[in-house]
């Protein structure tokens, strides 16, 4: 049964103060007006909050935004705890992972929010994302809106919202929920990296191929059995984004990312990483 509810995106600075990015998450609840100091109180107010790969929060705050607020739009309650479970630790709790099974390999807090979020577009609305964190094109890049487990993800919206899946390719890989043969709507980069490079569509042409190709690269399974390091996957990372920046130049990359090519990013927090209970994740992409 739909149970209408308010969602709310945060954000918080990451793990390390020096790289341009935000960790997210999201609530039943504006933690503006009510702070729960616990997630046993959160519980005990019939609240959700859904940890996104990071710690328990109180509230959020960034530099640059004091609330962390990244926005707030209603949705499904049902819809959303299906897709992700909330009040548990993603680390510990499959569950609460979605399909971002392996923390920095699928994708990172920013994906796991926007699949939390997806259940506020159920109706005529396009869903909420924390597309205002920093960092959050940066992540759009290299792992998409809701991580690089497109079929899983396709598969887990039909069994939660009852929709029907067309078995053909969504860009760049995966099921898609459209019923048509149109090809799929640009998602956030795109549309912004069309708007920035629309005098230049050899460039943007380039770009985007870019991101397929990295997007491609990213989802490859890694050798052997065990999680790669925070240190690996951010150094594999940097190194796409380097191609960007290559490719853009200083002032298109700063534009379009709203970093400094120069800044090193770092995407997977180390802790998060080395503290998240492995398991196996589906033979799908």
């Amino acid at each position: 049964m739909s149970q209408p509810v308010m969602l709310y995106a945060w954000a918080i600075p990451a793990w390390e103060s020096e790289s341009p990015v935000d960790h997210t998450w999201v609530t039943s609840y504006d933690n503006r007006i009510h702070a729960y100091p616990t997630i046993t109180e959160v519980v005990a107010a019939n609240q959700f909050l859904w940890y996104c790969w990071g710690s328990f929060h109180a509230a959020g705050g960034t530099p640059a935004n004091r609330s962390g607020a990244l926005g707030q739009q209603s949705g499904d309650l049902t819809v959303a705890q299906c897709l992700v479970r909330p009040n548990v630790d993603s680390r510990t709790i499959p569950a609460a992972r979605g399909t971002i099974y392996q923390y920095g390999v699928d994708g990172v807090c920013h994906q796991l929010a926007n699949q939390a979020l997806y259940a506020t577009g159920i109706g005529a609305s396009a869903p909420l994302t924390v597309h205002n964190a920093r960092g959050y094109l940066l992540s759009n890049f290299i792992y998409g809106t809701y991580g690089l487990q497109h079929s899983a993800w396709a598969a887990k919206i039909a069994s939660c919202t009852g929709a029907s899946l067309v078995a053909r390719a969504a860009r760049p890989g995966g099921l898609t929920m459209t019923s048509d043969e149109q090809a799929p709507a640009p998602d956030e980069f795109e549309r912004r990296a069309a708007e920035l490079l629309a005098q230049d569509p050899r460039t943007l042409a380039r770009l985007l191929q870019l991101r397929a190709e990295v997007q491609n690269f990213a989802a490859r399974a890694w050798p052997g059995t065990g999680q790669p390091s925070a240190q690996t996957l951010n150094s594999r990372n940097q190194h796409l984004i380097d191609e960007a920046a290559r490719l853009l130049g200083p002032d298109n990359f700063k534009k379009l990312f709203g970093a400094d090519p120069a800044a090193r990013v770092t995407l997977v927090d180390p802790h998060i990483a080395s503290s998240a209970g492995e398991i196996p994740p589906p033979k799908m992409r």
